[in-house]
């Protein structure tokens, strides 16, 4: 702009006009930036192309190096001090009791809801700025650093930790406990596991607890299997109490009002719930059992077999029960029921993926003469597994559609899909997040908390001092919350309770109830 305005002087010159020094800057000013006014002009060619030239290159300043200058800066340096502020690279000196989640997967949704309903601060380590930025976004706490440098670790202030769970890859994860290993011996390390090979490695590195949560599901999708000889399932042990289910197709309960089925004079066994095609009914006395019905359970080993030997599964198909799929979890699928001494066909369509040949169906689950060959008609029970929530909505509809009857049991991998698959006619639903969700809670909460199916849970918890000295009938729970009292745990033997009961202070409730019903509870007694 001065030499501009030194040389606007000159031209003027030639031309016989005559300006002070403020009107040659005003004149370079107004041209450069376009504006001009028009109230000084020249009136020769040369006058006329040195106009041109201020001009021109007035519009580059504007376009292009200004702009440059601007973001390269200030707005990028600012960009980066809030990017740090959102994503820091370390934790206040002050924080303690914390869970580190390094890296995400389906699992990390489903179960930084469990924290935070339990009130466990946690935060995201992430090593990229796009996606902690956008977990920011969904309202996460998130953390950035170098996943593979024992800096990041000790910045996320690992000592006063009470847990670090991985969640990347088998390979990301084996590098991550080595090097959380080399900053703490102390803290208790979570892996998850995608192989069965990763989990021996995963050990050895450093991990407290190895999670194949692939091969859970499938374990856990086997468990809600209906077959055999026996009606009761034990789904699992919580402080000596049994969880089972049992379907009451075929037995002497169907049709008959819960008051007056007997259940509890001649097994001593609790009902606490119903599965009615995938809806959980929280039973009354008049509740009618119906041949769809899936009565679940609570009692103790001999309370169980009491049930067995009263209401036997004489009706139940003993035809093989039929998996789609044979993917991880449908291997995994396949060894439970092996280990449970059922008969399965699998069908898949790559025949390689299974070994037991004489169990495998080769051909498209979607063929229905595919389907036919593996005896879908008299299945008792029909697994589905492939890892395509979309493909185990499409089998849903198509299966329930050719078995009215059967057992249909899905595996879901995102939440939000488990119940537009219950809709499609799955009985019971088990997402891949929840199961991993309930897996890691678990080992923080000590077994307070079991997930019975996907959204209902079982947990324990002592006796809130407002309900100490109150009968049960008197604590209002299920009509607070929704939750209801399966058991009472009194140094550690198992009450059955009864509503005049009264709750003591060193006790602790088993409640079913759920995800919603438990924040409530939780909300209202503590």
């Amino acid at each position: 702009m001065v030499v501009y305005s030194v040389l606007f002087h000159r031209v003027m010159e030639n031309e016989g006009q005559q300006h002070s020094w403020i009107t040659g800057f005003y004149w370079t000013l107004t041209v450069m930036t376009t504006l001009g006014f028009g109230d000084i002009t020249f009136h020769s060619d040369l006058g006329r192309l040195f106009s041109m030239i201020v001009l021109l290159s007035g519009v580059l300043f504007l376009l292009i190096i200004l702009p440059f200058t601007f973001i390269q800066f200030f707005y990028a340096p600012w960009i980066e001090a809030e990017s740090k502020s959102i994503a820091p690279r370390q934790l206040p000196l002050s924080t303690k009791d914390h869970i580190i989640l390094v890296s995400t997967d389906a699992v990390t949704s489903s179960l930084v809801g469990k924290l935070n309903a339990y009130k466990w601060e946690y935060v995201i380590l992430l090593d990229e700025i796009a996606k902690s930025l956008e977990l920011y976004d969904q309202g996460y706490r998130v953390a950035l650093g170098n996943l593979d440098d024992p800096d990041t670790f000790r910045n996320m202030r690992i000592q006063n930790a009470k847990m670090i769970v991985a969640l990347g890859s088998d390979e990301d994860n084996t590098n991550i406990v080595s090097t959380v290993r080399e900053v703490s011996e102390k803290i208790t390390v979570v892996a998850k596991a995608d192989s069965d090979n990763s989990e021996d490695i995963l050990s050895l590195a450093g991990s407290n607890h190895v999670l194949n949560l692939m091969k859970m599901l499938g374990e856990s999708l086997a468990r809600r299997t209906i077959s055999g000889t026996k009606r009761v399932s034990i789904i699992t042990t919580m402080h000596g109490l049994m969880i089972a289910e049992a379907p009451a197709a075929g037995s002497r309960l169907v049709g008959r009002k819960l008051r007056k089925s007997g259940i509890r004079e001649e097994t001593d066994v609790t009902i606490v719930g119903i599965w009615e095609r995938g809806a959980f009914i929280v039973p009354h006395p008049d509740t009618i059992i119906t041949a769809g019905a899936v009565l679940v359970m609570a009692g103790s080993e001999k309370n169980l077999k009491r049930f067995d030997a009263a209401y036997p599964a004489k009706q139940i198909k003993a035809a093989p029960v039929v998996i789609l799929g044979a993917g991880r979890v449908g291997k995994a699928c396949a060894e439970a029921l092996d280990m449970r001494k059922i008969d399965y066909r699998v069908v898949e369509s790559s025949p390689n993926r299974f070994v037991d040949s004489k169990r495998l169906i080769t051909g498209n689950a979607a063929d229905i003469d595919v389907l036919h060959r593996a005896g879908i008609n008299e299945a008792p029970t029909i697994i589905i597994t492939t890892n395509n929530d979309s493909t185990n909505i499409y089998l849903t509809i198509y299966c329930r559609k050719l078995c009215p009857d059967a057992h249909i049991i899905c595996r879901a991998t995102l939440e939000r899909n488990v119940s537009t698959l219950h809709r499609a006619g799955a009985d019971i639903v088990i997402s891949y997040a929840s199961l991993g969700a309930q897996a890691i809670f678990n080992l923080l909460e000590r077994e307070q908390v079991f997930m019975l199916a996907e959204g209902l849970n079982v947990f324990r918890v002592s006796v809130p001092a407002g309900l100490a000295g109150k009968k049960i009938m008197e604590s209002r729970i299920r009509e607070k919350t929704g939750c209801s009292i399966i058991a009472i745990d009194q140094d550690h033997n198992i009450l059955h309770p009864g509503p005049e009961l009264i709750l003591n202070s060193g006790q602790h409730m088993i409640l079913i109830g759920t995800v919603e019903s438990e924040s409530l509870f939780m909300k209202s007694f503590g």
